[in-house]
């Protein structure tokens, strides 16, 4: 019998809707696309997003950025990072999360994962108080939360300066609170394969004026911070606006105007894309040998993503895995390579940042396998490649 094969494209997103495109005609034919290039006082695109998506998390600031990784950067010099200082976060991450505290003149340094591909807490404590690190940059990678109330008692204790990386959580929420609302400053990324689409694009949200003060003057405000929709008031900017450079990093009124329509629909399409995770989650926990991360009771997570372990699965077997499962069309990675592909590395290949030992990560890293959920994709699509990621696991797991 001729095997199965998918043959749907893992990164089409959806289209556009036709509001958001309207909204962006209307801009280009203004041809005031840069955000401060507003008459009297109307509210730009850009401020207008601000303000959007501050209601939406429950924030009182919104800076609309350049990028996620913009954000992160921004939120550490905003926050008072110093050159060379040191800042804890997830060695199970991205590249433009070591890049954003690189960026901003900070060294990472990584804290182990464990098998829910989430922070240990107790390898946190103990680099707390060793690095005496002021920063805690946490990256809710692939959606996954962490305890939130067991690390506000570690971030307390220590009194460490909380900044969250919700790229992968936003519209996420531990009991009643959303992602992004835990620390100083929650950072969000609207890039293509996010849950919003801009094709670039960042947003960042803080309660404390004088650090979004800065964040916006650091962004490349110049004077014009009144123009900003979700601000404090002008007068927490009366001396940092003297004391703080423009580093020039602002979303222009073109993407802002994608994304406001976009931002209506997140609520419906969370739901969706849990459809989808759960769908698949359910078809590969019926696979013995398959072990995927529990989903704490707490977490109200976004499934535009799912991760699953072949624990004890050789280089050799996991590269095999990954070709068996392409030929018969899905697309799935691994994040046990040290050598980066695409858009997924881990922290040997961060050769700018000092070399640490991880090994019990590494061991997980090394069976883990990630592969998108786009909303293009059909239940009756994600049944199939259930099954086919079934068939080429079990045809491995037979061999142990």
């Amino acid at each position: 019998m001729t095997a199965k094969v998918f043959s749907r494209p893992f990164t089409q997103q959806e289209p556009i809707s036709q509001e958001a495109i309207d909204a962006a005609v209307e801009v280009l034919k203004s041809g005031r696309l840069h955000r401060y290039n507003s008459i009297g006082e109307e509210f730009s695109e850009a401020s207008l997003l601000e303000q959007d998506f501050a209601n939406f998390q429950g924030s009182r600031y919104c800076l609309a950025c350049a990028s996620g990784g913009y954000a992160m950067s921004v939120s550490l010099k905003a926050a008072g990072l110093k050159a060379g200082e040191k800042v804890l976060t997830n060695m199970y991450t991205l590249a433009p999360v070591p890049g954003s505290i690189s960026n901003a003149g900070g060294e990472p340094i990584f804290i182990e994962i464990n098998e829910n591909l989430v922070l240990d807490l107790e390898d946190l404590s103990r680099k707390a108080i060793s690095s005496k690190a002021r920063f805690l940059l946490i990256s809710h990678m692939r959606g996954h939360l962490v305890d939130m109330n067991k690390l506000m008692q570690i971030v307390e204790d220590n009194g460490l300066i909380l900044i969250e990386d919700c790229a992968h959580t936003m519209g996420a929420k531990w009991g009643d609170k959303r992602s992004g609302n835990f620390g100083l400053a929650g950072c969000f990324s609207t890039q293509t394969y996010k849950h919003l689409n801009s094709g670039e694009g960042g947003l960042l949200t803080s309660n404390d004026a004088e650090f979004m003060a800065r964040a916006i003057i650091l962004s490349g405000s110049y004077m014009l911070y009144g123009r900003h929709g979700a601000a404090p008031d002008k007068e927490v900017f009366a001396d940092i606006r003297l004391q703080t450079p423009n580093y020039s990093g602002r979303m222009d009124n073109l993407r802002a105007a994608i994304l406001r329509p976009q931002l209506k629909s997140l609520e419906k399409n969370i739901k969706r894309w849990n459809e989808r995770y759960q769908l698949v989650e359910g078809s590969l926990k019926k696979i013995k040998g398959v072990e995927l991360p529990e989903r704490p009771i707490e977490e109200s997570y976004v499934g535009s993503s799912i991760q699953f372990r072949l624990p004890g699965i050789s280089e050799v077997d996991a590269a095999r895995f990954l070709v068996i499962n392409k030929e018969r069309g899905v697309e799935i990675k691994w994040f046990g390579s040290d050598n980066p592909n695409g858009f997924t590395s881990n922290h040997k290949s961060w050769k700018y940042v000092k070399q640490q030992s991880l090994e019990r990560s590494d061991e997980i890293l090394s069976g883990l396998f990630d592969l998108r959920l786009p909303l293009t994709f059909s239940l009756e699509d994600c049944s199939l490649l259930s099954e086919i990621i079934g068939d080429c696991a079990e045809a491995f797991l037979s061999k142990k």
